[in-house]
């Protein structure tokens, strides 16, 4: 059950990493506020930026690595498991990935500029 839900976990975070950008593009266009949130945006950032950085040092990703250890100490997958594995895990050379992963950090940079956040306020900073 716990290898599941760190799998849950992965797949919300590509997901976040994976329709960040289009939603910020999609949600300019329709003048959609939350696409400006600085916490979103900026959260998007250092989220592909890391899965990037992984990609380019060679690093498998933790969340990965905590799956497989977990999976080697339970029974196979669950029915959820199998179908969240087959959204996240997809078959190519590593450098595909790599090159992916550093256009999307590219683009996601670009977007700030091109759709600015709204300014930090010291509203949003207060705990």
């Amino acid at each position: 059950m716990l290898v599941d839900a760190v799998l849950v976990l992965h797949v919300a975070i590509a997901v976040f990493v994976t329709l960040g950008l289009p939603a910020v593009w999609i949600g300019w266009g329709l003048d959609w506020q939350w696409v400006r949130n600085p916490w979103f945006r900026y959260g998007h950032l250092v989220a592909i930026a890391i899965v990037a950085a992984e990609a380019v040092a060679g690093i498998t990703c933790p969340l990965t690595i905590l799956e497989d250890a977990l999976r080697g100490m339970h029974e196979p997958r669950s029915f959820i498991g199998r179908w969240m594995a087959r959204i996240l895990f997809y078959e190519a050379p590593n450098w595909v990935f790599t090159v992916i992963y550093i256009s999307f950090a590219v683009a996601t940079l670009i977007s700030l500029t091109a759709v600015r956040p709204r300014p930090w306020s010291r509203a949003m900073i207060r705990p």
